[in-house]
């Protein structure tokens, strides 16, 4: 494991209970003793709390609430690290369950709901010979035998946290029945048995009910568990023989379920309806919206609010949907939150409090352009500011926005958005995008009449932009006179904290060179404190969790204004940017690297090269 140190490294060969004996705390406590996990005081003080209070919990759950402190280092043993400690006593693999990595329809073929919950086990993988069924009572073993005969395949028992196994029981087991349900909808009504009968039933042609309960379910489950997963878009997309789900966690695109067509179109037009979208209409792509909830917490407090942006597009063999998920908190994050080092940090807060003037941020789709601006313009609406937008989609439904959705089909495109907004009495305006020279000419319009304007442009670097309005047709000397700055962006994977590790030396040495090739003609100086990814359930074997963004920031000072009238041409602005200040983006991703964040090749993948 590499997230997590076991809680004891060496485990003697030893103490173990009779077959079929349940594990009891006190038991636990002793064996935890003997290894040496705990010391001989944490062992009285936890016998004491412990007995003093009656529990059904499994034991490993009553131990891990109770704090006990590892005798090696002081860290409070959770559960997860005292089942991995138990796994390694009993000679058993340990396995932190992963829902993403888990066959639904096939965990539910092994055994039934009732027979998994009576003996709480839980099948985690089907293969063709074994079936990998996961249980917190090794001793516990006469389910065995049954689920070899009823299967025809090996049981490879592996241990996993008690908490797990109750929770993903339930969820397993309940998507199933959705499933089912969802799917008998088209057929006549007959029970249905198998997870491939299932898929065979969806290539018919029958048409599911959008309102039947098992479709509703499904929807339910998939949102919630995308949630739960931390999940920035969701796929469905239809194939030949099925349908696929797919999430997007930290860029990445995660398989998590395959579905019969009937089922996934029922659950599509389910989501459409709910989107306020034209549910008959499948030949031409569509938007729309949805706000729904998480779950609550476990203490009960409300779950938070989140909007879905929807888009679907007519394919091969059917009708795709992704879901955009946004995150509420993403509009309250301050600059060091979004990942603005102090340099670029001052510069930027300086830019935004300008009182007029064009403000650009460019970056390829999906490179966090949306979540700074919203970011930025929340903390400067206050209630002394009128701020208004224009955008195609709106992102996200802002209070403190007067937030305008552009219409192409009412002859309401960004320019004649921007051109009405200005009748408005704005402050600041924040417009969605400059395709075209009509929206550009509008934006130095606001801008030279007294407006501060966001707006965001698809070039490479922050110099480009500048080339970029030239080619659309603005003359240096309005560029000159309106443009304040542009901000480039690139978002990079970050290190798991919980499993990375530090390089040795002679690998530090190696990187350390090849960090120094990276940035040429630059130089790096400083602290260097490079990791590696290893991978672990927490971070579904990437090594990477999270994201944060890289900045580029160019400000529109004299001298560059300068080179804008007479040298307007890349290598030339790039220069001078330079010198004014401006950090390259793989520059920022270099110092992001040394503090040990990221990594090279997350840079090299996301960051143009230096020129």
């Amino acid at each position: 494991m590499g997230p997590r140190k076991s809680a004891e490294s060496a485990v003697p060969a030893g103490a173990s209970l009779p077959p079929g004996q349940l594990l009891d705390w006190r038991t636990l406590v002793e064996w935890l003793r003997e290894d040496g996990v705990i010391s001989e005081q944490e062992a009285d003080r936890t016998v004491a709390r412990c007995a003093s209070a009656h529990s059904a919990q499994h034991p490993v759950q009553r131990l891990s609430v109770v704090g006990m402190a590892r005798a090696a280092d002081g860290h409070v043993l959770d559960d997860q690290m005292l089942t991995e400690w138990l796994a390694q006593r009993c000679g058993l693999s340990y396995q932190r369950i992963d829902p993403l990595k888990v066959d639904v329809g096939k965990v539910a073929e092994v055994m039934s709901a009732a027979y998994a919950e009576r003996h709480k086990v839980l099948p985690v993988q089907v293969t063709p010979t074994e079936v990998v069924v996961a249980t917190a009572e090794p001793f516990v073993r006469d389910w065995m035998t049954e689920v070899e005969r009823q299967t025809r395949k090996s049981v490879r028992m592996v241990l996993s946290s008690p908490q797990d196994i109750a929770r993903y029981t339930a969820e397993f087991f309940a998507l199933a029945r959705s499933v089912r349900a969802a799917s008998k909808s088209g057929g006549n009504g007959s029970a249905i048995s198998s997870f491939e009968q299932l898929v065979e039933l969806g290539k018919g042609n029958k048409q599911l009910d959008a309102n039947d309960q098992g479709v509703v379910q499904v929807v339910d489950w998939l949102w919630q568990y995308a949630f739960d997963q931390r999940a920035s878009d969701i796929h469905m997309e239809p194939r030949r023989d099925q349908g696929v789900i797919r999430f997007r966690i930290d860029g990445v695109l995660h398989p998590v379920y395959q579905l019969p067509l009937g089922v996934m179109n029922a659950m599509v037009a389910r989501i459409k309806l709910l989107g306020r979208m034209d549910v008959v209409e499948r030949r031409r792509p569509q938007d729309g919206r949805i706000k729904t909830l998480k779950p609550a917490a476990a203490n009960g407090t409300k779950g938070d609010e989140v909007e879905m942006r929807l888009s679907t597009l007519p394919t091969a063999f059917g009708e795709k949907l992704v879901m955009r998920i946004f995150d509420p908190e993403s509009t309250v994050k301050d600059l060091a939150a979004l990942g603005f080092v102090p340099h670029d940090a001052q510069r930027w807060e300086a830019l935004t409090r300008r009182p007029h003037g064009i403000i650009l941020v460019t970056g390829p789709t999906g490179s966090g352009k949306t979540t700074t601006l919203y970011a930025t313009l929340k903390r400067l609406a206050t209630e002394e500011v009128n701020v208004s937008t224009v955008e195609d989609p709106i992102e996200m439904i802002e209070p403190a926005f007067n937030q305008t959705q552009v219409q192409p089909h009412l002859d309401l495109d960004f320019a004649q958005g921007l051109r009405a907004l200005m009748r408005q009495d704005p402050d600041i305006i924040m417009v969605g995008e400059v395709r075209d020279l009509a929206t550009a000419e509008m934006a130095v319009q606001a801008a030279l009449t007294g407006h501060l304007v966001f707006t965001t442009l698809h070039t490479n670097d922050a110099p480009s932009a500048i080339m970029r309005l030239m080619e659309l047709g603005i003359p240096p000397y309005l560029i000159n006179a309106t443009v304040l700055g542009v901000l480039a962006q690139r978002l990079v994977r970050t290190l798991c904290p919980a499993c990375r590790v530090k390089e040795d030396d002679e690998t530090t040495a190696r990187s350390r060179q090849a960090l120094a090739d990276l940035v040429k003609p630059w130089q790096i100086s400083g602290g260097y404190r490079p990791y590696q990814p290893v991978g672990c359930v927490d971070c579904r074997m990437t090594g990477f969790k999270g994201r944060m963004g890289l900045y580029e920031l160019l400000t529109m000072t004299e001298a560059f204004k300068d080179r804008v009238s007479r040298e307007p041409h890349m290598e030339s602005l790039r220069l001078q940017a330079v010198k004014d200040g401006m950090r390259p983006l793989r520059l920022a991703g270099a110092a992001r690297i040394a503090e040990g964040l990221t990594t090279i090749d997350e840079v090299l993948a996301t960051t143009p090269p230096i020129q």
